[in-house]
C-alpha cells in the first residue's frame, strides 16, 4: 500500500489493532473484536463508532491510571511530577468527553480496570517513569492515527485527530524529559 492509498476498510481496522498495542489493553481489543465496526457503520449504524469511541475511552482510563502510579511512585522530581499530573488531566479531559459521547450515542461507556498490569516492578528511577509514560503516549498516538478514518461520524474523526495531536505532544514533551530529541523520530506517523 503506498503513502497516499487510503487502506481497505479490513486493512484500516487491522492497522488500528496493530498499532495499538502499547496503549490498549487486552479487554479493549476484545472490544474490538466483537461487532465489526465498519459493518457496523456500513449498516448506518453508531455501534462501530461506540466500539472505536470506547476502546479509546479504555485505553484513556488505562492512561490516567499509569500516571497515577508515576504519581504516587515518589520517583518523580517536582517538575516533572507537575508535569505528568497535567497530562493526567489532559487524559481526565479526553475520558470525560469520550465517555459523554459514547451515552450520547445511546452506547455505555467502559469504566476503569480496578487493577491494570503496569510493569511497577520496572520503575526504578523518574527515568523509568518517564520512559513509560512515553511509551503509552506514542502508543496513544498510533492508536488514534488508526481511529481517524474508521469513524463514520467524520467530527468525530476531528476530535480523535484533535487528542492525537495532544497525544503527540505529551511524547515530545517526555522525549525532552528524558534529554531525546523532543521530535517524533521520523517524518510520518505509523
Amino acid at each position: 500500500m503506498s503513502f497516499f492509498q487510503m487502506p481497505t476498510p479490513i486493512a484500516a481496522r487491522r492497522l488500528f489493532l496493530g498499532r495499538s498495542g502499547l496503549v490498549l489493553s487486552g479487554a479493549a481489543v476484545a472490544l474490538l473484536a466483537g461487532k465489526d465496526a465498519l459493518a457496523a457503520k456500513a449498516d448506518g449504524d453508531t455501534a462501530g463508532d461506540v466500539q472505536i469511541l470506547n476502546t479509546a475511552l479504555g485505553a484513556e482510563l488505562e492512561a490516567i491510571a499509569a500516571y497515577q502510579v508515576g504519581a504516587e511512585s515518589k520517583l518523580l522530581e517536582k517538575p516533572v511530577l507537575d508535569l505528568a499530573v497535567t497530562f493526567q488531566g489532559h487524559h481526565r479531559a479526553h475520558a470525560a468527553m469520550l465517555a459523554g459521547t459514547v451515552a450520547k450515542l445511546g452506547g455505555k461507556p467502559v469504566l476503569a480496570k480496578s487493577k491494570y498490569d503496569f510493569p511497577v516492578e520496572q520503575l526504578k528511577s523518574q527515568a523509568d517513569v518517564l520512559r513509560f509514560a512515553a511509551k503509552l503516549e506514542q502508543g496513544a498516538v498510533s492508536a488514534y492515527l488508526g481511529a481517524v478514518p474508521l469513524f463514520g461520524d467524520r467530527d468525530l474523526s476531528k476530535a480523535a485527530a484533535s487528542i492525537l495531536g495532544d497525544e503527540a505532544m505529551h511524547w515530545a514533551v517526555l522525549r525532552q524529559a528524558l534529554g531525546e530529541v523532543p521530535v517524533v523520530p521520523s517524518a510520518f506517523m505509523s
